[in-house]
């Protein structure tokens, strides 16, 4: 059993619904360097520690696939040492993390303009998602310079292309088809959503993903947010009726 994990918790375990697919906004971080007076980076390397320990509740768990809201197309307009501390941040998390994801045999995947980070760190996530590529047990997908809105806006271009093109007509649009053109094609769509710091929103992650995620938001600051407080998430998501749109059997 892992150090720092209640047995009660572990117990309580094997009777939660576990949702195949969880997808996380990371938020909190600069509140929790502000409110400890160091400089904001400092609460981004706490929530890199945090990212480790939810990588390893879903290994527990047997959650298979993991995305986490790491870097939005919106955090570009951020001031450029922040940016510069991030990508370094990045960069020493796929190298010192590496080993959790042959530990655990999970994969590594991202989604968004990738093709917009810097060098060195396309360089650093090609050589993890190379190393970790024949893993199944779970699925850890990074969400960077990512937008829900450009990615839809990508989709519909692509199919325009297709349609004048000749190769694609009308009546071949699915949400299906659609889907597949997406960033996260061959993933399923998340069954939960968690926010930490309280913030009621969907911040452009995942819009069309989430048509029928549930929701779960915690006031709890991300570096803060450990093993319990994923638990905690686990255990309201096993409250939830999923009915997707139909009703309950009565």
């Amino acid at each position: 059993m892992p150090h720092g994990y209640p047995g009660a918790l572990m117990q309580a375990k094997t009777e939660l619904t576990i949702p195949q697919h969880v997808a996380v906004i990371m938020d909190g971080n600069g509140r929790w360097a502000r409110a400890r007076g160091v400089p904001r980076i400092e609460g981004h390397r706490a929530g890199a520690e945090s990212v480790r320990r939810v990588v390893e509740c879903c290994s527990e768990h047997k959650i298979r696939y993991l995305t986490l809201y790491a870097f939005s197309t919106e955090n570009w307009r951020r001031p450029r040492d922040e940016i510069q501390d991030l990508m370094g941040l990045l960069r020493s998390f796929l190298s010192e993390r590496e080993k959790d994801l042959h530990k655990y045999e999970i994969r590594l995947h991202a989604i968004g303009q990738l093709d917009r980070l810097p060098t060195p760190v396309r360089t650093s996530l090609r050589k993890v998602i190379h190393a970790t590529r024949g893993y199944s047990r779970g699925t850890l997908t990074l969400a960077l310079s990512y937008g829900a809105r450009e990615e839809i806006v990508a989709a519909a271009r692509e199919i325009a292309v297709r349609v004048k093109a000749g190769r694609l007509s009308p009546e071949q649009i699915t949400e299906e088809f659609f889907a597949g053109l997406l960033y996260t094609a061959g993933l399923p769509d998340p069954d939960l959503i968690i926010r930490t710091s309280g913030e009621m929103r969907l911040s452009n992650f995942l819009l069309w993903q989430a048509s029928y995620a549930e929701f779960y938001v915690t006031p709890v600051l991300w570096p803060d947010f450990g093993k319990e407080e994923f638990h905690e998430a686990l255990v309201e998501f096993s409250r939830r009726g999923r009915r997707f749109g139909g009703r309950e059997n009565v």
